[in-house]
């Protein structure tokens, strides 16, 4: 881990909009972008497609092990596959939280998240990216919504895409994830002490961007 490099760490609850607003300020600010929750989703998918128990802790911690995907022009590929969409559907989401409470599964990821730390800088999304994986991230932001708002995003999401969506299912089923996510074990979702705290029920994702831009050169940085 390369530790002068300097780390923008984004964690919060499913569909608080992390991933996008991370992602637009890797791209204003030059930096490489992670993606946690891909890899979590990606081991996921990999166990669904293999018959692969989600509650076999040995199993699902070889199947990280082994994962070897191939990210290229925005588009996401595992064993020849191109996965980019198949791992965003709901049913993987449901199992990657599960996995995601398994040490094995945890620990077998952890060194490929911090190997993405690299010059100039790096944007991380996830839910212990400050906590855990990156605890001397410079900035450390908890972003968050209300569950209402979370779930309209989502169904949002879903339905853009062409993919079905029953909105009541889907606030009952991120109510679950957040349980999970915050009483798990092994690195809950839970703010780290130094974190910045912001919810964004009431912001655009533009305006959400521009405060995590502001606190960053509020740094210096």
């Amino acid at each position: 881990m390369t530790v002068d490099v300097d780390v923008i760490a984004i964690d919060g609850p499913t569909a608080s909009g992390k991933g996008t607003v991370a992602s637009l300020l890797a791209q204003q600010l030059g930096f490489h972008y992670l993606d946690s929750g891909a890899l979590y989703r990606l081991c996921a998918y990999a166990c669904l497609k293999h018959g692969v128990d989600l509650a076999d802790e040995k199993d699902c911690g070889a199947t990280a092990s082994s994962l070897a995907p191939v990210f290229k022009e925005g588009r996401i590929f595992l064993e020849g596959e191109d996965v980019t969409e198949a791992i965003r559907q709901e049913a993987v989401g449901i199992a990657a939280s599960k996995v995601a409470m398994l040490p094995a599964v945890r620990a077998a990821l952890l060194g490929v998240q911090r190997a993405a730390r690299k010059a100039p800088g790096l944007v991380a999304d996830g839910r212990d990216m400050a906590s855990v994986v990156f605890p001397d991230a410079k900035l450390k932001v908890f972003l968050t919504a209300s569950a209402s708002s979370r779930a309209q995003r989502r169904y949002k999401q879903l339905i853009d895409k062409g993919i079905s969506a029953n909105l009541r299912d889907l606030t009952r089923d991120l109510a679950q994830r957040d349980e999970r996510d915050r009483k798990r074990a092994e690195a809950p979702c839970i703010p780290a002490p130094d974190a910045h705290m912001l919810d964004s029920s009431g912001l655009t994702v533009d305006e959400t961007v521009a405060t995590v831009l502001a606190w960053w050169k509020r740094l210096g940085a």
